[in-house]
Formats: structure tokens, sequence, C-alpha cells
């Protein structure tokens, strides 16, 4: 009964079903009236709140939580949205006045010979929803800028041969490496670098690129296979 009725006020071109279409669609849609005053009031007592609480959330808990996890100067730093992820053994240093997004995984390699190690200096940004996976060591060397959902693959996870995969066996020490981020060098959104690279100190890696290769100081480089675009 209710299906067919329903069906009935949809289709049915009568006036009255016409009338009964606009009552609907007009109950539906009824919105509450904005009161200049009082709604923007509201909402800039909210903002003030949810910004409170949340900048004490972030002194109070997670930022001397996760630096009690790390080692370094780690003097004057920022946490936003939380308290990023660890996984794995990983030694991890960190300079001063670093910016991080708590939306960030940080990951050492479980099979490692030696406990891998990320080491981040002065006054790095490290943007949302960044990924480093340590091998053996990443560095990250001052005043050196992350834009967002990058990822350090300084170790791939499986091996390259299909039946060890199949056994659930872990990479090999042969596709482990270094990655080394140096001074001043500024990586775009997206980008993913791969293990054994060193980003040259001041270059620029444009969104979305694959860096495959060592991309020199104070040069542009993007695309899949990245490659150096111009000289800066």
């Amino acid at each position: 009964m209710y299906i067919a009725l329903k069906n009935w006020v949809k289709t049915d071109n009568s006036q009255l079903g016409k009338l009964i279409r606009k009552l609907v669609f007009g109950i539906r849609h009824i919105e509450f009236p904005v009161i200049p005053l009082f709604h923007k009031g509201l909402y800039v007592s909210h903002r003030f709140m949810q910004n409170l609480l949340h900048s004490a959330t972030q002194f109070f808990y997670f930022t001397p939580m996760f630096k009690s996890r790390i080692s370094g100067s780690k003097k004057r730093l920022s946490l936003f949205c939380g308290m990023p992820q660890i996984f794995g053994p990983l030694e991890i240093s960190i300079g001063d006045d670093v910016r991080m997004s708590g939306i960030t995984t940080f990951c050492g390699r479980a099979v490692s010979k030696q406990t891998p190690e990320l080491r981040i200096g002065n006054n790095v940004d490290i943007g949302w929803q960044n990924a480093i996976s340590v091998g053996s060591k990443v560095i990250i060397e001052d005043d050196v800028r992350f834009a967002g959902k990058i990822f350090l693959a300084g170790f791939p996870g499986h091996p390259v041969d299909c039946e060890l995969r199949a056994q659930g066996l872990p990479d090999t020490d042969d596709q482990v490496g270094d990655i080394i981020v140096k001074k001043g060098a500024w990586v775009g959104t997206g980008s993913t670098i791969i293990a054994g690279v060193t980003i040259g100190e001041g270059a620029i890696i444009a969104a979305n690129s694959v860096v495959t290769k060592d991309v020199p100081p104070f040069t542009l480089a993007g695309g899949n296979p990245a490659k150096v675009i111009r000289a800066l």
C-alpha cells in the first residue's frame, strides 16, 4: 500500500498529484532560517572552542607523548591533527622548529640487521598524509619542505621473486637503500622517492613525480620516472 501510494505521488500528473508532489518537495527541503548575528556568533564561538580544544590536546597530550618516543633537540616541535604513527623498529631524531602533520606514518624495516634510522633536521615541514618507510637510513636535512601524500620508499616490503612473495618472505637486503633529502629541497604533493636516491640541495620535485635516480642540486625535476626539467 505504501509503495503504491509513493509511486502514485511520483508519477501522477493530475492536479492533485502535482499538488501533493509540490507539498512533499517543500516539506523535504525546509530550511531553518539564518539569524545573522546569532549564527555568526555561534560559528565564531564554535571555531574558538574547537581550536582551543585542539591546541590543548596537542600541547598537553600528543606533543609530549611523541617527544618521549624520539631523540634529538626537538625544540619547538609543532604537531597538528594528532600524532604520527610509528611502525616497526625505528630510531627517530628530530631537530628544532619542525612542523609535522599528525597524519603521517613512519615505518622501520623489521628484518634489518641494524635498527633503521630516521634523521630530521631543523626548520622542516612535513605535510599531511606523508609516509616514510626506512630500510636503513633516511636523512632529511635542514629547511626541507614536504607537501602532502609523499612516499619515501626506503624498502619495498616484498621480494622480487613471486615464489618468495607467495611464501610471505620479506624483501631482500639488495632492495634496501638510504634516502637523503638535502638542505632546502622541496618535494611536491604525491611524489614517491625510491630507495638509494639523493635529492640535491635546493632542488624541487614536481607534484606526482616518481624519483628513481639522484637529483642534482638547484634543479627542478619531475615526471615518472623523474627527469631534470631545468636549473633553478
